[in-house]
């Protein structure tokens, strides 16, 4: 693919859908850029890698990302390695919950699981390999790319790969997802059920918003609360919306296999909610984000359009 991705600030911006299939497109070629080639040794491993991170998923978190960026002016170099990095470990994390000794499925965005595709030894490396991938590219010297050296900027990527960590690790999705496969057959109080959630799902949701937003400034107090409060609106909004598409699509739909949870016996929002008030929840989270970012006015336009894609997706 050759899509170029869209500027940090556009002059005339882009009907969402556009602009959304213009990132979605560049995420190809970023990704490409950024995954060790098939030619390298281990091939098979890299092969791999390449297998579940590419052509396919609706990236949300990279979309997150540049949204976000186009609120500070971030760089596009940065843009793009941050993107890339939030997406490799949300794709790290989908290759380990479909493995065996987790969810064991067999279908992930419309096609066999890394295991079933390879084997289970190779999913863990290349989940592992991905993980480092993440932090090896929001690591990197930028002076190259952005044509000078900058402290800042270094500074700033500092801050970025620890809150990537923190969002990755125990006590963010890690630690939801050891919540998650204690939880079933057990009954979760709601509050229980959003904590679980809140970590294993939103805590890479909010890491994403924050990486597109840093890459450009240190964020006041304020601007971190506003955006807090939106990334945690759309985080839980995202799992509703999941549980609820998980109780009504079927597998082609989804491109994985539906139902899953019920069958599992795992508490969901709409186990314990009903439909009804799971699909009034996602719209009350969906009105929470936008209110959270009118201290951005129309600089936001694309984190409020993705709030309502989150809420409104049929897959």
């Amino acid at each position: 693919m050759n899509a170029q991705m869209p500027a940090a600030s556009a002059q005339a911006p882009l009907a969402f859908v556009d602009w959304m299939r213009q990132v979605q497109g560049g995420m190809e070629d970023v990704l490409d850029r950024f995954l060790p080639a098939t030619s390298v040794v281990p091939a098979r491993l890299h092969e791999a890698m390449r297998y579940t991170a590419m052509d396919g998923g609706k990236r949300v978190r990279p979309l997150l990302v540049y949204a976000a960026g186009d609120i500070f002016d971030t760089p596009r170099a940065l843009l793009d390695r941050a993107a890339a990095a939030v997406e490799m470990i949300h794709v790290y994390s989908l290759v380990h919950d479909d493995m065996p000794c987790m969810d064991d499925d067999a279908l992930r965005r419309g096609k066999p699981t890394v295991h079933v595709q390879y084997d289970e030894a190779t999913a863990l490396l290349v989940g592992d390999a991905l993980q480092a991938q993440a932090f090896d590219i929001l690591s990197a010297p930028l002076e190259a790319e952005l044509g000078k050296s900058d402290a800042g900027v270094t500074a700033r990527q500092l801050r970025m790969m620890n809150l990537l960590a923190q969002a990755a690790g125990s006590v963010g999705m890690c630690g939801g997802q050891a919540i998650d496969l204690a939880s079933v057959g057990m009954t979760l109080s709601l509050a229980e059920l959003e904590q679980m959630h809140r970590l294993k799902t939103g805590a890479l949701l909010r890491a994403a918003v924050l990486l597109g937003a840093l890459g450009g400034k240190t964020l006041t107090a304020d601007e971190t609360a506003a955006l807090d409060d939106y990334a945690r609106a759309i985080g839980l909004a995202f799992q509703v919306v999941d549980d609820i598409l998980d109780a009504t699509a079927d597998s082609a739909t989804l491109g994985k296999t539906a139902g899953k949870d019920a069958a599992d016996n795992k508490p969901t929002y709409v186990s314990i909610l009903g439909l009804a008030e799971s699909q009034a929840l996602a719209e009350k989270l969906r009105g929470n984000a936008h209110a959270a970012l009118a201290p951005f006015g129309e600089k936001a336009r694309r984190l409020r359009e993705l709030a309502d894609l989150i809420v409104q997706r049929k897959t």
